[in-house]
């Protein structure tokens, strides 16, 4: 089977789902079973997981620390992965680890406690990202959140569960022209 194809039948696979099980430290999901869907998770020779979805939510994780390393433990294709669900968890910034993953289309992370807006400017190298969510976060309160999120992320296509509209585009376009000074400019200010 080419990677292709793999790619095309692990889409299909259910996600390994650790929602719900009060998971304090990534280093746990090694040990602990994840939740049984419908359908069955299918297995490499090697025992990992087929899968390209991982959920994470309603848990207690307040950092990703090993991540990586754990990931590469349960997923035979880590690079593969496309979504991540962490939402309802304790998590105060985003992982610059999640920027490693390539393939990552969706990305949950409402009812956390990330606080600073410019966090999202990280998730802007993510190729592939089209749907993110960071309601329920303090940042949410920020002014200008959703149109700061959707300039610094010009691909996505699901925001919070709305879908993004061209008004969405134009209005943070003009709020983009209002209120981000260009760097050129803050440069200037800065020297003076």
């Amino acid at each position: 089977m080419n990677k292709r194809d793999h790619m095309k039948t692990s889409v299909q696979e259910p996600p390994l789902d650790y929602s719900f099980r009060s998971i304090h430290i990534i280093q746990d999901l090694t040990s602990e079973e994840p939740r049984t869907g419908l359908r069955p998770l299918r297995h490499s020779k090697s025992g990992k997981s087929l899968t390209q979805s991982l959920w994470l939510n309603n848990n207690v994780l307040n950092d990703l620390r090993d991540f990586n390393q754990v990931v590469s433990q349960l997923l035979e294709h880590p690079e593969n992965l496309a979504w991540i669900d962490l939402s309802f968890n304790d998590l105060t910034s985003i992982d610059p680890i999640l920027t490693t993953f390539f393939n990552l289309s969706v990305l949950y992370l409402h009812g956390n406690s990330i606080q600073r807006l410019g966090e999202v400017d990280k998730l802007a190298v993510l190729p592939q990202l089209r749907s993110l969510t960071l309601h329920g976060n303090p940042v949410e309160e920020e002014k200008g959140y959703r149109q700061y999120v959707l300039c610094a992320l010009p691909h996505i296509t699901t925001f919070d569960f709305s879908g993004v509209t061209k008004a969405d585009r134009t209005t943070a376009e003009v709020w983009k022209r209002m209120n981000i000074k260009p760097k050129k400019a803050r440069n200037k200010q800065n020297v003076l």
